[in-house]
């Protein structure tokens, strides 16, 4: 930075002038571009405002796009500590008798008594589960109680059997296994051969103790006896997962299957929520007050006014070819302010009346949620309109940076343009102050004419 000392010669305060003039002529550029910033920002968060709204409402609008949505079942039980059941689109709506005579179990299986720090012998010993075996090789390594346990449970061909060790007082500790699989023929057994002593210790392990026997589940539907190595079954009724929870042969229970009725008013609900909080917000960004003049941000966008004509149209239209091909036919009309109402008792009524057409009105091929999806994804997918629009304020903000960094380099020009032309003048009106001063020096200097008089 340069070393300035103005008005040496004149005694003006040059850096304050130079400072004075140049900041009344950014002053207005400035202002200019402050205001203009403030405006596309201003447009910015409105874009933003009005895209989130949309796609709020696009996501009320997906979830009735689906069929399914309005093939939903719901499932009951009359006694959920004896079986539940979950049901999907294909499970025909209907009342079952269901009676849990025994639930499917794995099996477990428990050694004889062992002192836990005992070398019990070495030799081999194969582990089967059902048709599915293994063998460990035991010795002077894993020859404990809890060496066999971790070998066991280590082993990479195991096919799914759990060791564990439960004590029940000193030189008292057993060895259980546990199947991972339920059902009948899910059985455990041990063949344990002694490579010193014939009937040593290892063999002990061939004498196992039945904590649990491997079993089916066995319950009855509709009086029908049905038997599954599993207690989840899902092959004896059209679409219905049956739960087995508990058995109780003397209690039996009903599920009841209907259709989800509730579910599907509940994503009526939710879809004209969606929709009257977008209405909320478009009227907000695009309002006008006479009043006071203020103005939506938005006020006069052709791209608002474009996404909320093509919305109104599709709601109010005719859509689809079922019994039902506008909303106001199953009690959905629009108020004087633009949003939607409900008439509950006529949707309960055409809900309890006939599912397949709602489904008809909002999923079809051509229904409404296709026609309202596609308006939705020209304005708020990443290559939409929305986005065109805000990449171009964006770009305009960009420019008014540039516009910033032009002004200031004229600036700068121009103070040094300013501090040249005070300084040159400064520079003269001390040489002009220095002549004057010499001036009245030699003006002085003259005889006066009295003086002159009297010499003659």
């Amino acid at each position: 930075m340069a070393i300035t000392a103005g008005g040496i010669g004149s005694g003006l305060d040059i850096d304050g002038l130079v400072r004075q003039l140049v900041a009344a002529e950014r002053q207005p550029v400035s202002l200019r571009l402050d205001r203009k910033e403030a405006s596309l920002l201003g447009n910015l968060s409105a874009y933003g405002t009005l895209k989130s709204a949309l796609s709020t409402f696009q996501t009320a609008v997906k979830g009735l796009q689906n069929p399914d949505t309005f093939q939903a079942r719901r499932t009951s039980s009359s006694n959920t500590d004896l079986f539940t059941g979950t049901s999907t689109k294909d499970a025909v709506a209907g009342t079952y008798s269901i009676n849990v005579q025994q639930l499917a179990q794995a099996a477990k299986m428990r050694s004889d008594a062992f002192d836990p720090s005992e070398n019990i012998g070495t030799g081999s010993m194969t582990l089967s589960l059902g048709s599915d075996s293994f063998t460990l090789d035991i010795d002077s390594e894993n020859n404990t109680l809890e060496g066999i346990r971790d070998a066991i449970n280590a082993a990479s061909n195991n096919p799914g059997i759990t060791a564990s060790i439960i004590s029940a007082g000193p030189g008292d500790s057993r060895l259980v296994l546990t199947s991972n699989r339920v059902g009948e023929g899910n059985d455990i057994s041990i063949t344990a051969t002694d490579d010193d002593v014939p009937g040593g210790g290892l063999e002990r392990f061939n004498s196992l103790n039945t904590v649990q026997a491997a079993q089916d589940a066995i319950v009855f539907v509709d009086g029908l006896e049905v038997r599954r190595d599993s207690n989840t079954v899902s092959d004896v009724i059209q679409g219905v997962t049956l739960n087995l929870r508990k058995a109780d042969e003397n209690v039996t229970g009903t599920l009841t299957v209907t259709l989800d009725t509730a579910s599907v008013k509940t994503r009526v609900e939710t879809f004209v929520s969606a929709y009257n909080e977008l209405v909320g917000v478009m009227n907000q960004l695009s309002a006008f007050n006479a009043d006071t003049g203020d103005a939506g941000p938005l006020l006069g966008d052709s791209a608002l006014r474009g996404v909320q004509s093509q919305i109104r149209q599709a709601l109010s239209g005719s859509v689809g070819d079922g019994t039902f091909s506008t909303l106001a036919e199953i009690g959905v009309t629009t108020n004087s302010s633009g949003q939607l109402t409900i008439n509950n008792t006529r949707l309960d009524e055409v809900i309890a009346q006939d599912f397949s057409a709602i489904a008809n009105l909002f999923a079809s091929e051509n229904g409404l949620t296709k026609t309202l999806d596609g308006i939705l994804d020209r304005y708020v997918a990443s290559d939409g309109i929305l986005s065109s629009r805000t990449n171009g304020i964006q770009s305009r903000i960009g420019q008014i940076d540039n516009e910033r960094e032009r002004l200031d380099t004229r600036m700068e020009a121009l103070e040094s343009r300013y501090r040249a032309q005070f300084t040159a003048m400064d520079i003269l009106v001390g040489q002009l102050q220095g002549l004057s001063g010499y001036l009245e020096q030699q003006l002085s200097n003259l005889p006066q004419p009295n003086s002159i008089g009297r010499r003659r």
